[in-house]
């Protein structure tokens, strides 16, 4: 298994990591605002619903909803601000990766 892995060159490896780092780099910013509108507009229709409820049990239930979906939301920011940290880490490690001579 290790001979396979030396015989992939740095050419072949930059024609494979390449294309997928530009895709990631667009796609992860698109996400990105994806998630923030959607997140946003969710939230205020939470919102509107937990200021709409004349139940107190519905009240809560609103309330537990809105909680959820920031906690959700928020975390999903988390995950992809993650991501977008380990493609530019991943990338600063394969750029200075030094192959060994056999």
């Amino acid at each position: 298994m290790f001979n396979v892995l030396l015989a992939v060159t740095t050419k072949d490896l930059n024609q494979i990591v390449k294309p997928l780092l530009d895709v990631l780099g667009v796609l992860v910013p698109v996400l990105l605002g994806v998630v923030g509108a959607l997140g946003a507009i969710w939230c205020i229709a939470l919102g509107v619903k937990y200021a709409k409820a004349d139940d107190p049990q519905e009240h809560e239930k609103a309330k537990s909803g809105l909680k959820n979906a920031i906690i959700g939301f928020v975390l999903i920011f988390v995950l992809l601000i993650a991501l977008q940290i380990a493609v530019s880490v991943f990338t600063n490690w394969y750029i200075n990766y030094e192959y060994p001579v056999i």
